[in-house]
């Protein structure tokens, strides 16, 4: 990926022209792109880095599922106003958004936040196709982030209804290209990305973007604040790293902190210190928050927890039907048509 993405000159020259591509696409539009926006460090300095930097015209768009943390929530709403940026925030519906979780818990896998993944990506897309704006721009970097495992956080429409068909009690609305829901497999992904002609940009893998002189810039420039811990702008990552740890023995700051030691944002003896401590981001508080905003009892939610563990390969998805088509998918990723890391995604990170 490295050899793929270089940064320096190469990663500069490619920023400019990626922004030209968007400028001319979005001539006569009122917006060249859109933005997803958490609140957290990465998506805000993308959007500051869209606007000040290549003097695009973005919308920022936000999915909100009921678990937000309010400082992220402070962090975009300010983001947005110093920068003179339209933040549109697409609500689920509560009672599927509410179902998906519990129907996950049940389901006993790992990648418990699927239907969230999932409606990120759809409230992107379903916007793009509404405005007819032809760049989706998210902040990822496999840099600073590394790449889950496979089997850690497989995201595939086919494997959330399959999931659902199983455990799930609240009907899923239906797909419309301007209101997609939770739905978004291999067909939708075909019509966003052929028939729309929507292209996936992750600026951050072409830039130079190291994490602490990043939140400097951010304080200093938009007043933004760290919302506690790395994923933080969601509290349900609270829950998410607790079972993960307990039930499945993961910790999910192995590829963080790889990927940092990688690109020397970090020593390996720091990474190898804070790992051998529970991650601050547990807060028993929250996650018994959650617990109840998911309507469940704590004896419910512990039976979940002993319930014995399973992957994406223990219910139907999409998984075999994609590996046949490897490199139409490598090509497919460099083209910007799905998202760049989709490819190592699926072929290089385990399974």
């Amino acid at each position: 990926m490295e050899q793929a993405f270089p940064l320096g000159e190469a990663g500069r020259q490619k920023v400019r022209n990626l922004a030209g591509g968007m400028r001319r696409a979005g001539r006569g539009r009122r917006y060249d792109c859109v933005v997803g926006l958490s609140g957290g460090r990465d998506s805000t300095y993308t959007l500051w880095y869209c606007v000040t930097q290549l003097q695009l015209r973005p919308l920022a768009v936000h999915f909100n599922d009921g678990f937000g943390n309010p400082v992220a929530g402070e962090n975009m709403v300010r983001t947005c106003q110093r920068l003179g940026v339209e933040l549109r925030t697409i609500t689920s519906d509560w009672r599927e958004s509410k179902d998906l979780k519990i129907a996950f818990l049940k389901a006993s896998v790992p990648d418990m936040e699927e239907g969230t993944d999932l409606g990120i990506a759809t409230a992107l897309y379903g916007v793009a196709a509404k405005e007819g704006v032809q760049h989706v721009v998210i902040g990822q970097s496999f840099r600073t982030e590394g790449i889950a495992p496979l089997s850690w956080n497989f995201l595939d429409g086919r494997y959330l209804r399959a999931v659902h068909k199983q455990f799930g009690t609240v009907p899923l609305r239906r797909w419309q290209p301007n209101d997609p829901g939770f739905n978004l497999g291999i067909k939708e992904m075909v019509y966003y990305a052929f028939v729309r002609r929507i292209k996936t940009v992750t600026l951050l893998y072409h830039l130079d973007y190291v994490r602490t002189e990043v939140d400097e810039l951010l304080e200093r420039e938009l007043a933004w604040k760290s919302p506690g811990a790395h994923y933080f702008d969601d509290l349900y990552q609270s829950l998410i790293y607790y079972l993960n740890r307990v039930k499945f023995n993961i910790d999910r700051r192995l590829f963080n902190y790889s990927a940092l030691v990688r690109s020397g944002q970090m020593s390996r003896e720091v990474a190898l210190d804070r790992i051998s401590r529970i991650n601050s981001i547990e807060d028993d508080a929250v996650i018994a928050l959650c617990i109840k905003r998911l309507g469940l009892t704590r004896a419910e939610f512990d039976n979940m927890v002993a319930a014995p563990p399973k992957t994406f390969h223990d219910y139907p998805n999409s998984y075999a039907f994609l590996r046949l088509f490897k490199w139409p998918i490598k090509l497919m990723s460099r083209l910007n048509l799905i998202p760049e890391s989709a490819y190592d995604k699926f072929f290089n990170c385990g399974t």
